[in-house]
């Protein structure tokens, strides 16, 4: 097996997201732009188009954009253009693109389409002068600066942050504001939580499972697919809800469960099932919440704590993969930009 380097460059990463967090939040012109250009249009729906960790940042705005502003939302599903060549009505439609590289051909083509179709689009990229960028009228840069490692890290919690500002700018919404501006002090506290019980748990499982609710789906199916990625173990994220329509039957000893718990109004839902689970003596990890098994700063805004438990996360699986002698940096199979159409 090949001798590994001192640092991963994933693990470099993850550090640099508080700062790189703090500068993009700075930007208020920039938010204040995009989000009066939305306003103006008055969208009906919005349709959120990104694959893997991208795609987990489009279910997370998800959330934000219906619960917060009342908008319809879906994913798009690239493939009825590129494939089936039926591109449909995207009048009143705000089309969202979401993409590290914005490179990917599907991507591409399905933000051009959507343009085409009547969208007003929005590219949420790190690479302003990328196809999808170029494709999309409006741009909103995240700024992270070069990502080396195979497995995004600092741009996906940065890509959830920025859509996350648009949002609170439409809003008006003092309350996500104030949550905003918390975000880079709360950040740096969370790379100290140490979360290797968990990893080395998932790291050794057959499968594993990550569970939340709300806000909080779209990180937990980016860690999951983390797991899977870097760790190289099965792992599905799930609804607290969701696991509940047949997927618990899954769940044993065997296959251990992360749950993330924010303090909103699913967190009833997410309590009574860590009651379930640590009841039949499953081995289950629990962030957040009187019940937490994990190191934790506490509850903030519960919008946003989702985004701040990938720090823990990330670093955990990192420090996992490299004790297994596995590189985080270059897993199997995969390239920085996945050319997909």
């Amino acid at each position: 097996m090949a001798e590994l380097p001192a640092a991963s460059a994933m693990a470099q990463e993850t550090a640099e997201i508080p700062a790189a967090a703090e500068r993009l939040l700075a930007r208020a012109g920039l938010f204040e732009a995009i989000a009066g250009r939305i306003s103006e249009a008055k969208p009906r729906i919005v349709v959120f188009c990104g694959r893997g960790s991208s795609g987990c940042v489009g279910i997370y705005l998800r959330y934000l954009f219906e619960a917060r502003l009342g908008l319809l939302a879906s994913a798009a599903a690239p493939s009825v253009v590129t494939a089936y060549r039926r591109p449909p009505d995207m009048r009143d439609a705000l089309f969202v693109v979401i993409s590290q590289s914005g490179r990917s051909p599907d991507l591409v083509t399905a933000t051009e389409v959507a343009r085409q179709s009547g969208a007003l689009t929005l590219a949420i990229v790190n690479d302003e002068h990328s196809p999808a960028a170029v494709a999309s009228e409006l741009v909103l840069p995240i700024g992270a600066g070069a990502e080396r490692a195979v497995a995004a890290t600092k741009t996906v919690a940065l890509s959830m942050i920025a859509g996350a500002q648009v949002v609170a700018s439409m809003a008006g919404d003092d309350d996500l504001n104030d949550g905003l501006r918390r975000m880079p002090t709360r950040l740096p506290s969370a790379l100290a939580c140490d979360w290797s019980a968990w990893a080395d748990s998932a790291a050794a499982a057959p499968a594993s499972f990550v569970v939340g609710r709300g806000y909080g789906l779209g990180c937990v199916r980016e860690i999951a697919l983390k797991v899977t990625e870097i760790l190289r173990v099965p792992a599905i994220g799930h609804s607290a809800a969701e696991l509940r329509h047949g997927p618990r039957a899954a769940v044993t000893q065997a296959t251990p469960v992360l749950v993330l718990r924010q303090n909103d109004e699913a967190a009833a839902a997410i309590d009574d099932l860590v009651r379930d689970l640590q009841g039949s003596g499953e081995r289950v990890f629990v962030a957040g919440g009187a019940a937490q098994t994990l190191p934790w700063i506490g509850d903030g805004h519960p919008a946003f704590d989702p985004v701040v438990m990938l720090v823990p996360a990330y670093r955990a699986i990192e420090a996992a993969a490299r004790r297994k002698g596995f590189d985080p940096d270059n897993p199997p199979h995969l390239s920085k930009v996945t050319r997909t159409l």
